[in-house]
């Protein structure tokens, strides 16, 4: 392996928890009912399309609301969060693998779908130690598409079966999949298929 691409909110930080949040807020306020189990279905997936999915899981028509102005309010509550974390969100291990690939040689990458990235990397004391990054606001497509995880082994130079990438979603993991790439995959055993290998989380993975 040349290059290790990461994942953000679930991850290698603990903001996962401040998008659901946020989305309550917004749904409550929308009378759209939201709830865990819907949220679960939001990883991985840009701002828009999590809001188009709230919608039609309620059975409501996208016409009947301003996304751009739901959107712009999602942002803001969940900017209010975030721009209060400090190093204490870093989830178990993230530090630690992060310093430890490039100890070893291996590049290091962000590839996310938050337009907030750099804001968080910056808040949790990470952020030099990244390579490159690549986010929401470099591509045009979301997970599943691969384009996020093309563009960091592009930026790179490094070939796409020399890449392994680390996810918690299920569209992140088919989207690496597609691109190529060896995958390990954060979380429960059952919730994510076809992950190379499956990690409670980062302090579990031996970089030897």
């Amino acid at each position: 392996m040349k290059a290790f691409i990461f994942d953000l909110d679930g991850v290698l930080v603990d903001t996962a928890k401040y998008h659901y949040l946020a989305w309550k807020e917004v749904a409550d306020s929308l009378n759209l009912n939201f709830n865990e189990s819907m949220n679960e279905k939001l990883k991985g997936v840009s701002r828009d399309k999590s809001l188009k999915i709230i919608i039609e899981e309620n059975g409501r028509d996208l016409s009947e609301f301003d996304l751009s102005n739901i959107l712009k309010i999602k942002n803001e509550i969940y900017l209010s969060y975030i721009n209060k974390i400090d190093r204490n969100e870093l989830l178990p291990g993230a530090e630690s693998l992060l310093k430890k690939s490039k100890e070893n040689g291996i590049f290091v990458c962000l590839g996310s779908a938050s337009k907030n990235a750099k804001l968080i990397l910056h808040k949790t004391k990470i952020y030099n130690l990244f390579d490159c990054i690549i986010d929401g606001n470099d591509v045009s497509n979301a997970k599943p598409n691969p384009e996020v995880f093309i563009k960091s082994s592009q930026i790179l130079g490094i070939e796409h079966n020399l890449c392994t990438v680390f996810e918690d979603s299920q569209a992140g993991i088919d989207a690496a999949i597609t691109a190529g790439m060896n995958t390990v995959g954060i979380g429960e055993n059952n919730a994510l298929k076809g992950a190379n290998i499956i990690i409670k989380n980062l302090a579990e993975f031996n970089i030897n």
